[in-house]
């Protein structure tokens, strides 16, 4: 089929097997009655459920949930929290502030996508020791290829306060003997004690964690989309309560500037300085 039969095929016509709303009625959520057949479902449960079109139980649930929950940090310090704060200070919407600091969430060093370079790391690396290949190997080749290996080390600091803690709860809920976490440990064992001296940080456990439940790349990546959520509205109501503007003034004394001198145009009868 071309592409302009395809697109003919769909003119006027929406199909879907994720979902239909009937005014006044009913609606299908993944061919369930959202009202009906999902209507004890929690928030989260039915996310997942619209992410993967599975059931979890309590305790994958609980690990999930806390996933969100240890990472929520209510420190407008935070890249992606300022932007939140911001917009308080600025007397911009919640709705905007909250949006755009999510929007920043994607960046390259922090939020998403360390983690699902943590997961094609961990695939991949899984694929070659099951060709025979040793972990070694599979590590030496990502530090040459990339420079680093996404989840381990960290800007700031070379430890993570969330890891232990998820650990624990991990295991308490029988959550913790999956083979993807099994690789992730591993994988910090050996960078530990060669040179390279980087511990596991959040990525690399979130990534290994939710592989071992089962989600996907894309699956995953749309789970951890919210995962900084409940640290922004604290840090936006806070800095809404104070004078507008207040938040991170920046002086024009504090500007350094080293370009090119103030001139005056030629042929201007006034003195236009730039």
């Amino acid at each position: 089929m071309n592409g302009a039969d395809l697109l003919n095929e769909h003119v006027g016509v929406l199909k879907s097997r994720m979902g239909t709303f009937y005014p006044g009625s009913h609606v299908v959520y993944r061919g369930q009655n959202l009202h009906g057949d999902l209507k004890d479902m929690d928030w989260l449960a039915l996310y997942l459920f619209g992410i993967t079109g599975r059931r979890f139980d309590q305790a994958q649930l609980r690990l999930l949930s806390a996933i969100w929950s240890y990472t929520s940090y209510p420190d407008v310090r935070l890249w992606n929290n300022r932007v939140a704060a911001l917009a308080g200070s600025t007397r911009s919407t919640g709705t905007l502030g909250m949006a755009a600091a999510l929007a920043v969430s994607e960046a390259s060093i922090y939020g998403g996508p360390p983690m699902l370079r943590a997961v094609e790391f961990f695939t991949r690396c899984r694929r070659q020791l099951e060709q025979g290949a040793s972990l070694d190997a599979c590590i030496r080749e990502e530090l040459t290829k990339n420079r680093n290996i996404g989840g381990y080390g960290r800007p700031l600091v070379n430890s993570d306060e969330r890891i232990q803690p998820l650990l624990e709860l991990a295991a308490e809920l029988g959550l913790d003997n999956g083979p993807y976490l099994k690789l992730a440990l591993e994988v910090e064992d050996k960078l530990l004690h060669g040179r390279w001296r980087m511990k596991m940080n959040y990525a690399a456990l979130v990534a290994a964690l939710g592989s071992d439940l089962g989600l996907d790349e894309r699956e995953l990546y749309l789970f951890v989309f919210p995962v900084f959520l409940a640290g922004m509205p604290p840090g936006y109501i806070e800095a809404g309560s104070r004078p507008e503007g207040t938040l991170y003034p920046m002086p024009c004394d504090y500007i350094l500037y080293d370009g090119p001198s103030r001139r005056t145009w030629p042929g201007s009868q006034a003195d236009h300085r730039l």
